[in-house]
């Protein structure tokens, strides 16, 4: 009996110890069979599996975790596995853009480049009268205006053509007077020479009068040879011209120097040109400058800078330039306006980027340079002549190195551009941290008042926040989705989560009516808006 004992309680322990050995087995085979079907990994389509580094901040900000988690916004943090290149970060004065957002954008880069600069100044100007060709017609003595040949303004003269005549006692007493010395010189001729010396001093000091009133040699030579002074005299003019001011009248007394017609001769004209301050070093007298005319779209007319004024106009800020241009068949008339190209000098062989890759921000210029794929390096640059189309870079960019041309305007919105700026040593570093600062989330409750879901906002009479050390008020608030309020009416009692997206903007995250319960409504921001990220 006790041998039968015995053996029941052996065969007991070799079938324990078989099912132990069996169990140990067992797990260990199981454990190596998935190490090694993981070592191979899951290659029926010839994929391998990806290893997951970290989860990423879905709004772009320098914050990572090793395990899944929600931003203060509610939005998921979005997992960067091994060979992305979310994978390798940009460096802290880097800007990281996603590839597929950089198509949507439309970013387009330019290499840097060597080019002359050709700059045109081009300025608003106005035709004027030549100053130099303005002809005033003034008597030197006094008289009476008897008759009138030209008695319109704007009237075409030639030279020489009659304007007016005057009578002038005083002129025909002088007449006079010539006329007795030159007819005394023709007597005295036999006479002692000191008789003769006397009377032709005479004759010549009374020619010399009439000369000095501008009497023509023709007239005197004609007075000379009849030897009867004329009762009137008559004016011509002294150039061919337009007859610009008149104000002679039939029967008028005027006085020496009073002006009675003014002439400009239009054959050339000027054109003065205001250009702005900043771009007066570029222009030079002798420069080649382009005219073109509102009233003469199809022409264009051209000529020479011939000078540059000394003096800039306070007001507008601008140096007056003249050009002066031939005037044949008398199209450019004074008082038109004008659109003026001056060609300036300008630069060979330049390192340049175009106009649009420089973001001027008042302070500074910055360029973005393309450090990789989706990764984007603001410089400070210096910048020195400009053309239509390029600028040239005297700092902060070497040649071959792609700039973005366009959407650097976005890029700049799309990853706030001041934390990657603030790390190239400006100074304003405080500016940096303060972009990478974490959002900080704060709850409240209270009562809705308004609801514009059209317009993103809302309207709540909420409780004190201890977060904000705020007292209650009614405020107006973002909403980060539409659909937060999806079903929401005013009067309703609320839970609700909100962040300071900018300065002074108050964004709804979340909110949950709670008279409705819990399970009514429970809408999410994260969970809407984040199938763009």
């Amino acid at each position: 009996m006790k041998q039968h004992a015995s053996i029941i309680l052996g065969t007991l322990i070799v079938a324990a110890l078989a099912g132990a050995g069996g169990y140990w087995a067992g797990t260990h085979g199981k454990g190596e069979a998935a190490a090694a079907v993981q070592a191979t990994s899951t290659d029926n389509g010839g994929k391998k599996e990806r290893k997951l580094l970290y989860y990423r901040n879905p709004m772009g900000l320098p914050d990572t975790s090793p395990v899944p988690k929600k931003d203060p916004m509610g939005m998921d943090y979005i997992p960067v596995y091994e060979g992305e290149d979310d994978a390798e970060p940009a460096s802290a004065n880097q800007v990281k853009i996603s590839t597929d957002k950089v198509q949507k954008l439309g970013v387009r880069t330019e290499a840097a480049s060597m080019k002359s600069i050709d700059r045109t100044v081009r300025a608003a100007g106005r035709i004027e009268a030549d100053e130099r060709r303005l002809y005033a017609i003034s008597p030197k003595f006094e008289g009476y205006v008897e008759r009138l040949h030209v008695n319109a303004t704007g009237q075409a003269v030639a030279k020489g053509q009659p304007l007016f005549e005057v009578y002038s006692p005083e002129l025909v007493s002088a007449q006079r007077e010539y006329a007795v010395a030159a007819q005394g010189v023709q007597a005295l001729k036999g006479a002692d020479s000191e008789a003769q010396q006397s009377m032709k001093q005479l004759a010549e000091s009374s020619l010399l009068r009439l000369k000095n009133w501008d009497i023509s040699e023709e007239q005197v030579k004609a007075l000379a040879k009849s030897g009867q002074a004329k009762h009137s005299m008559t004016f011509r003019s002294p150039a061919n011209g337009i007859v610009t001011e008149r104000k002679a009248v039939a029967g008028m007394r005027f006085m020496p120097g009073e002006m009675l017609y003014q002439i400009a001769d239009l054959s050339t004209v000027w054109v003065l040109a205001d250009v702005y301050e900043q771009d007066i070093a570029f222009v030079k007298s002798g420069a080649k400058a382009k005219v073109r005319i509102n009233a003469y779209p199809d022409k264009v007319f051209e000529g020479p800078v011939s000078y540059v004024y000394p003096t800039l106009n306070a007001g507008t800020r601008t140096v007056q330039v003249r050009i002066e241009l031939a005037n044949p068949g008398q199209l450019l008339k004074p008082g038109m306006f004008s659109d003026v190209e001056m060609a300036a000098s300008s630069k060979s062989n330049v390192l340049t980027v175009p106009l649009s890759a420089v973001i001027d921000s008042g302070k500074r210029r910055i360029v973005l340079v393309q450090a990789g794929e989706g990764k984007f390096e603001p410089r400070e640059v210096r910048l020195g002549a400009r053309s239509d189309d390029y600028i040239e870079v005297l700092e902060g960019v070497k040649e071959g190195e792609q700039v973005v041309v366009a959407a650097n305007f976005l890029i700049d919105a799309e990853s706030n551009l001041k934390a990657a700026v603030g790390g190239f040593g400006s100074t304003e570093k405080s500016e940096a941290p303060a972009a990478q600062k974490a959002v900080v989330g704060h709850k409240a409750e209270g009562k809705v008042e308004e609801i514009d879901a059209k317009g993103g906002t809302i309207s709540i009479t909420h409780g004190p926040i201890a977060s904000l050390k705020w007292p209650g008020m009614t405020m107006e608030f973002n909403l980060a989705n539409e659909v937060l309020v999806k079903g929401l009416k005013p009067g309703a009692t609320v839970a609700f989560e909100f962040v300071e997206r900018q300065p002074g903007e108050w964004v709804i995250t979340s909110i949950t009516p709670k008279d409705a319960g819990a399970g009514n409504i429970q809408a999410h921001a994260g969970h809407e808006g984040h199938e763009g990220h």
